[in-house]
């Protein structure tokens, strides 16, 4: 698979190979001499209050690595992720590689290749694939059934801190994380400039690179409910379109939850999330009603009030661990 955006090109498939191969190579010979890889075999069930739903599966390996006798180091390791998630109009293969070379960092990098359909879903459509087309009704969309790829590759790193590591006891773990990526995302039937649609998002996605970043400020108790965390999460585009500083097209998005987690048993636990995210207004669409009926690039941002604050979903995700604990 390629794809190309100004003279970039990108193989995400080659990426998402290279990491399988890893995760070969780490299942079969161990980096650390005096211990063995750690398996984890589990499946995520996701649901909301949209209309979206998704299962995903995943078998990690986890390989001590660069290990030491301090407690910064003692728990070094690579670890190695293989996932494979459906939703009702999308399926896709996922890689990644995350290195701990000290207790409060990580870094990470994976892939990842898919690809969608359309369905009608009470009568709306649920835009799994496809150029976003400037319509009599806003934002339509071209493309059926797997007539595209879907590709992302990506790569990150995490300062995280547990104050656990520092005052040992049940009650003293308050948790602190911050994430940071950088990522290139294509579709295969997008031309330079093309806006397209991947899992029924707004539709104002192009070939080139975004920024991610989130931050998490939670508490870990030996309970039924063992963590609450709040999370502030943000994402950037980072190309150019021409003109898009009239609609606003590289505002940075900002959504934040709220997060409580259920340890129900060693196999089973579920976590309820609750979120708000900002939206861009523009001058004289009033209502969310008018803004779709108007396709994105057509509309105008609002320079003395760009952004507004509003509900965006609960979500719960259900994991269910199918191999032994560690």
């Amino acid at each position: 698979m390629r794809m190309k955006n100004k003279g970039l090109t990108m193989k995400p498939g080659c990426a998402l190979l290279f990491v399988l191969l890893l995760t070969a190579l780490a299942a079969k010979a161990p980096l650390y001499a005096d211990s063995t890889v750690t398996g984890y075999t589990g499946i995520d069930l996701t649901v909301s209050s949209l209309p979206e739903a998704k299962v995903t599966f995943t078998q990690s390996f986890t390989v001590p690595f660069l290990r030491g006798e301090h407690f910064l180091t003692q728990d070094n390791n690579i670890k190695f992720n293989l996932k494979a998630d459906l939703s009702p109009v999308s399926m896709n293969a996922i890689g990644e590689a995350v290195f701990t070379p000290v207790a409060f960092f990580q870094l990470n990098a994976g892939a990842l290749a898919g690809s969608g359909w359309n369905i009608v879903l009470f009568g709306s459509d649920v835009k799994g694939i496809g150029i976003n087309k400037d319509g009599a009704s806003g934002g339509e969309v071209d493309g059926s059934a797997f007539d595209g790829f879907f590709g992302k590759w990506y790569a990150g790193g995490a300062l995280q801190f547990d104050t656990g590591a520092i005052f040992p006891g049940d009650w003293n773990h308050v948790l602190i994380r911050t994430y940071h990526e950088l990522s290139y995302m294509g579709y295969s039937r997008a031309a330079p400039g093309d806006s397209w649609f991947y899992e029924n998002d707004d539709g104002e996605n192009q070939n080139g690179f975004s920024y991610r970043a989130n931050y998490v400020l939670g508490y870990q108790m030996p309970l039924f409910l063992d963590t609450v965390a709040l999370m502030a999460e943000t994402k950037k585009y980072l190309y150019n379109t021409p003109g898009g500083d009239v609609w606003g097209d590289s505002l940075g998005r900002w959504e934040f939850s709220a997060v409580l987690n259920f340890r129900i048993n060693d196999w089973f636990s579920a976590a309820l999330i609750t979120q708000c995210r900002t939206r861009r207004n523009y001058v004289g669409l009033a209502s969310k009603q008018e803004e779709k009926d108007v396709y994105y690039r057509n509309r105008d941002l609002d320079d003395d009030k760009p952004r507004r604050f509003e509900f965006y979903r609960v979500a719960a995700i259900m994991t269910f661990r199918l191999n032994a604990a560690e």
